[in-house]
């Protein structure tokens, strides 16, 4: 029997039937995919059952006798059963495996932990470590730290002094001591002073307390209509519970305060040590530093230290003797308006009045003032104009004179640099805040080069 075009063989046909079915089954590929799959092994089976006949196929696509195409459309289905089973069973696998992880339950080569990763997380961890570390030795040594930065501007500032002794022949060791021992009865004359004036005015407030408290009361039983009395008062006052915790605070705060004294000497015996190895080994100390450093190197860092001497000196120098100027002036004038306490007044303004920047010249002038208020109000008033007089004498013709040969630093980069070394640093800030200030304009003024100005708009004041 003849195969019309476009007729399957039977058997054929039912097995695409179950080729359909198998496919459209859940987790299959798809059903047009395996359809498409079919239709090219039923088209490849067709060739190749018509090539196994050796016959042609007629115009109208049909085999030329009727045994032999039946036999070539058995053979077609012969061939074009094996890749069917084989698609479908493909098919199958891929459909069925599409839902689950690949690999089951182990592990692929890209989930794997990098190599690095551990090595990475134990160095971050050392690195942290180090970091804990190295912060808390320095806060442990930061108090240190400060000392020797206050000892090293303090022989800064007596080294020209030292050299000067050490040029006449006196040893080094020997000249540097002698400053100290003239620096310390210096400042213990000028505590002494001081605390004589406070001990006094104390002294006078605790005798006159009674009489004062005295007048108070009978002004307010004058006022008020009350009746109070100072004994009834001061027997209340003696045996109150709040006095009774006051004192009890107050001796217990004892040791607290014993040990902050301690301390303060301590430091200060530090800085004095400190400041005297600096001054008295400053040639050594150069040499050594010079010794690992290559010769041109060595010029820069002879030349930076002499400038830093020169200007940190040079300022102490300038201050300390407008300093005494200005102490000498207001001892004449306290002493002629009568103030008493003439002497440690006069030290208490030249010194504040100089090493305070900006507002030292207030502070100065506020005590000698209300010492003078105590004895007679016109007398303040007449040291206040003194003291504003003198301060513009100072500002217009004597600082000029002397910083010209030294160092000046304006008033408002005095002030900025105080703040911001207290900022910093506490009152070691405000103490080292203006020496170095000092030394970095002269570090800015011997390496920054500077022109002359052309232009006369620049020009005008």
């Amino acid at each position: 029997m003849g195969v019309a075009e476009g007729d399957e063989p039977e058997g054929l046909e039912e097995r695409n039937d179950d080729a359909g079915r198998s496919a459209r089954k859940p987790g299959g590929a798809g059903e047009s995919g395996v359809s498409g799959n079919i239709g090219g092994v039923e088209r490849a089976g067709g060739a190749a059952g018509a090539e196994g006949a050796g016959q042609r196929p007629g115009p109208s696509g049909a085999p030329a006798g009727g045994p032999t195409a039946s036999s070539g459309g058995a053979g077609t289905a012969g061939a074009a059963e094996p890749p069917v089973t084989g698609v479908l069973a493909g098919s199958g696998a891929v459909g069925s495996g599409a839902g689950k992880p690949p690999g089951g339950s182990r592990t692929s080569p890209g989930e794997r932990m990098p190599g690095w990763l551990p090595r990475a997380l134990v160095l971050a961890l050392l690195l942290l470590a180090a970091f804990q570390l190295a912060s808390w030795a320095f806060l442990e040594v930061i108090g240190l730290l400060l000392n020797i930065l206050i000892a090293f501007f303090l022989a800064l500032a007596i080294e020209p002094l030292v050299d000067r002794l050490a040029s006449r022949g006196v040893r080094r060791g020997l000249a540097t001591g002698l400053v100290f021992v003239l620096l310390l009865v210096l400042t213990a004359g000028f505590f002494t002073a001081l605390g004589s004036v406070f001990a006094e005015q104390i002294t006078r407030i605790i005798d006159k307390l009674p009489a004062s408290v005295a007048d108070v009361i009978s002004w307010i039983n004058a006022t008020f209509g009350t009746d109070l009395s100072v004994d009834e008062l001061q027997n209340d006052v003696l045996h109150s519970d709040w006095l009774r915790r006051y004192v009890q605070s107050s001796a217990s705060s004892v040791w607290g305060i014993s040990a902050t004294v301690l301390g303060g000497v301590f430091q200060l015996l530090t800085v004095l040590l400190f400041a005297f190895y600096f001054a008295a080994d400053g040639p050594r100390m150069r040499r050594a530093l010079c010794s690992v450093l290559p010769p041109a190197r060595q010029c820069e860092v002879l030349r930076a230290w002499e400038i830093a001497v020169l200007k940190t000196g040079g300022y102490i120098y300038s201050r300390a003797l407008m300093a005494l100027v200005s102490g000498g002036a207001h001892y004449v004038f306290l002493e002629l308006m009568g103030v008493p306490y003439a002497y440690a007044l006069a030290a208490w303004v030249g010194v504040v009045s100089q090493f305070v920047p900006t507002v030292g010249t207030y502070l100065a002038g506020a005590l000698p003032m209300l010492i003078a208020f105590t004895q007679d109000p016109w007398a303040a008033v007449w040291v206040l104009v003194f003291v504003v007089l003198y301060q513009q004498f100072e500002n217009y013709v004597l600082q000029p004179r002397i910083t010209a040969r030294t160092v000046d630093i304006h008033p408002a980069v005095a002030f900025g640099s105080v703040i911001v070394g207290t900022s910093l640093m506490g009152v070691v800030g405000a103490l080292v805040a203006v020496p170095a200030t000092a030394t970095l304009q002269g570090f800015l003024g011997a390496y920054v080069k500077r022109y002359d100005v052309t232009d006369p708009r620049l020009n005008r004041r």
